[in-house]
């Protein structure tokens, strides 16, 4: 099933939005630093080819992406509203709002608060995470999400190119974790890829 026209449209807006605004914006803050469109069409591919059914992104922004990942899981048959976290609550009351227009705001709930306290006490399971926050702290956040995922989890994390020294240490991660198996997709600013497989790498 394809992106329907009224989140066609809203995904347009979002893009036009976002390049004008990190263009002007000196401020890393207030910049909304969203997902280049040919990353998010992967993830939409990842997610409705492995029919991932609980979702969770960390790192909301306006919603660019929260859309994308929202609109596939309408069309999964039993699948969860997606979860995701922004820890701007400016940001993330522009997300609810962008979800609202894209007629998703029953296939979304955006939480908004630092991410590392919401991810330990989200009671899981989720089948898929994507990472595309604050790369320092998602070390933490994938330690304490390994108990709440599924057998055959999936995970995602964006600006594996763009920022090499800032996410080593979620890499690194997966030097522990043998029943991955990882690769890293050369795609907008780089998607590391990590699949649950129950075998070694």
């Amino acid at each position: 099933m394809g992106l329907s026209l009224q989140v066609q449209q809203v995904l347009a807006e979002l893009e036009a939005f976002g390049r004008a605004n990190d263009q002007r914006e000196p401020d890393r803050a207030r910049k909304m630093l969203n997902l280049e469109r040919e990353t998010a069409e992967l993830l939409r591919a990842f997610v409705l080819s492995a029919r991932r059914k609980r979702v969770l992104e960390i790192g909301t922004s306006n919603g660019y992406s929260a859309i994308w990942l929202a609109s596939t899981l309408q069309s999964i048959p039993g699948s969860a509203p997606l979860l995701t976290i922004e820890k701007d609550a400016g940001k993330a009351q522009s997300a609810r709002t962008n979800l609202q227009k894209a007629g998703l705001a029953d296939h979304a709930v955006v939480l908004d608060g630092p991410a590392t306290d919401l991810v330990s006490a989200l009671p899981g399971p989720f089948d898929c995470v994507f990472f595309d926050a604050d790369r320092i702290s998602a070390p933490e956040q994938l330690r304490l999400l390994l108990p709440k995922l599924t057998g055959d989890a999936l995970l995602l994390a964006d600006n594996v190119l763009s920022h090499p020294e800032e996410i080593a240490g979620y890499l690194k991660e997966f030097d522990e974790l043998p029943d991955f198996v990882t690769t890293t997709v050369p795609v907008g600013k780089g998607l590391h890829v990590a699949v649950r497989s129950g075998t070694a790498r």
